[in-house]
Formats: structure tokens, C-alpha cells, sequence
């Protein structure tokens, strides 16, 4: 019997592939001008150092060895580490345990899912000017309930030990309702037919969390931690209003610490070397995220 041969397939005319890359060239534009243009110049100005009016001269590694060396940069990756390892999982959990609760009927379901979602509308900027309110040495709410229960609060901004975690509750407050969002949408598209037989074979709500609810949340739960580990990276908009990385950087993050290389003290190249640092900070992230999606099913 002789095979049969499958014809080869036809080329595609010239005229498609130069639609198809006229289609895709805004996008690669906008790439190449804001992503790796940016990134490369920053990978230029990392490996070399400039003074006024004299050419710049090529320090190889030495802003990354200066870097390393820097205890600022070191007390700012400990925050950030810190303040990752916090304001994650608090506000992922958060936002599951409040999808859960506003998920089914009950009187007032409306005003519950406002009230956990109207923090997300207010800019970041704002809500750390509200938290100012509770945080306010002597006239503060926070230190006025102590008070009124006979006991001193501390300067929660202005004391080393509270100050971080003082920006970790703003930020925990202001994400879990917006990753709640990302939860409710996808426990309203669960199987009813599958949870009312979960409901059968486990009447434990706790086992049906376990074992049926969470593992098929799970990419929703990959998703919402990931922009949540980015946005632990890249929020600084409070400690401007809040702490300005004080006192003595017990606050400080490593964006933050960035803006003020660059802007404040107008060090372009170390600030390049920081700059890449925070990438591959993200691309370790993306590398997790990545590695995670394959171990995850996808209804």
C-alpha cells in the first residue's frame, strides 16, 4: 500500500504578513519606546558613570557592587521583603473571605459589597490623607480609643517600630476589595451543579472550602497574588503623604528609595543599577508565575 503524502501547505501571499505586522506595529512601538528602549538605556547607565561637563567613563559592576554595599538599599530590601511577606497574604485572604461572605442572597448584600469595594475607588493619595486622621499622634482616632481605654498609643508614624506596618494596614485596606472583585466573579461562574453535589458528599462548608472551592479557585488565586506581590513592589504613593520613608528609612521601600536616587539627589546611574535590580526582582515573580501556571488546571 503506498502512503499517502500530505501536500505541503500553501505560502502565505506577502501582502497578509504585511498587514499582520502592521497590525502588530503600534503595539511593538509602544514596547520598544517605553519597555526595552527604557531598559536598556538604564542597563547602559548602570555599567557607566557621568559627571558634568566630562564624558561618561565605563565602571563595569561597580554601582552594583556599591549597591550591595549600600545599607540603605539593604535596610529597603528588608522592607520590602517585610512588607511583601505581610500585605500578600493578609490582603488575598482578606479579599477571598469577604467574596465569600457577599457571594450568596441576604438583606443588605448590596451595601456589604460597597462598602468593601469603595476603598479601591479612592486614589492612593487620598486614602493615605484619610488614614492621616487615625494616625495622628495625640488627636488621632486610633490613639483617642486608646485613650478612652486608659491606655497610651504610640506615634505610629513616627515610631521605627510602627511606622512600616502602619503603611501595611493602608495598603491591606486598600487592595482587598479590589481582589475581591477577581474572587466573586469567579465563584459566581462555579458549576452550581457541582457545588450542590460537593453539598452532598460534604456537609462540612469547611471541607467544600478545602477541598472542592479553593482548588478550583485556584487560578484566580494565582492571578490575585501575583498583582499583589507586583503591587507590594511598586506602591509608593502613600509614603509620601505617610512616612517619607522615615524615621531613619524604617519605612523606606526600594521604588521609593529609587525615586529619591534619581529625583532627589540626582544620581542617574545609581539609580539605573537600582533600576535593574527591581527587574529582576519582577522577573523572578514572572519566573514563579510561570512555573506555578503549569501546576494549576484551567477549567
Amino acid at each position: 500500500m503506498t502512503p499517502t503524502r500530505t501536500p505541503p501547505s500553501p505560502r502565505r501571499p506577502a501582502g497578509q504578513a504585511a498587514l499582520a505586522w502592521a497590525l502588530l506595529a503600534p503595539a511593538l512601538l509602544l514596547l520598544a519606546g517605553f519597555t526595552y528602549g527604557p531598559t536598556l538605556a538604564s542597563l547602559w547607565q548602570a555599567l557607566h558613570t557621568e559627571a558634568p561637563g566630562l564624558p561618561a567613563a565605563f565602571t563595569g559592576a561597580d554601582q552594583l557592587r556599591a549597591l550591595a554595599e549600600d545599607p540603605v538599599f539593604r535596610q529597603a530590601l528588608r522592607n520590602n521583603a517585610l512588607y511583601a511577606a505581610v500585605t500578600v497574604p493578609l490582603s488575598v485572604g482578606l479579599a477571598l473571605a469577604m467574596a465569600l461572605w457577599v457571594q450568596d442572597r441576604f438583606a443588605g448584600r448590596g451595601l456589604l459589597r460597597l462598602a468593601f469595594f469603595t476603598p479601591t475607588v479612592l486614589p492612593m493619595v487620598a486614602a493615605a490623607n484619610l488614614w492621616l486622621i487615625f494616625y495622628a499622634p495625640d488627636i488621632g482616632l486610633l490613639n483617642r480609643a486608646l485613650a478612652w481605654a486608659g491606655l497610651h498609643g504610640p506615634n505610629w508614624l513616627g515610631d521605627a517600630g510602627t511606622a512600616l506596618w502602619a503603611l501595611m494596614a493602608v495598603t491591606v485596606w486598600k487592595e482587598a476589595g479590589f481582589f475581591m472583585v477577581f474572587y466573586l466573579a469567579a465563584l459566581q461562574s462555579l458549576s452550581p451543579e457541582l457545588m450542590d453535589a460537593a453539598r452532598l458528599e460534604a456537609p462540612s462548608a469547611w471541607t467544600r472550602l478545602r477541598r472542592v472551592t479553593l482548588p478550583l479557585l485556584a487560578p484566580t488565586t494565582l492571578f490575585v497574588g501575583v498583582n499583589a506581590l507586583i503591587n507590594a513592589v511598586k506602591l509608593v504613593d502613600h509614603l509620601f503623604v505617610l512616612t517619607r520613608g522615615g524615621p531613619n528609612n524604617a519605612s523606606t521601600l526600594l521604588l521609593y528609595y529609587l525615586y529619591e536616587i534619581a529625583f532627589k539627589f540626582q544620581d542617574l546611574n545609581y539609580a539605573a543599577a537600582l533600576t535593574l535590580v527591581l527587574l529582576a526582582l519582577l522577573g523572578a515573580v514572572s519566573a514563579a508565575q510561570f512555573w506555578l501556571a503549569r501546576r494549576i488546571h484551567y477549567r
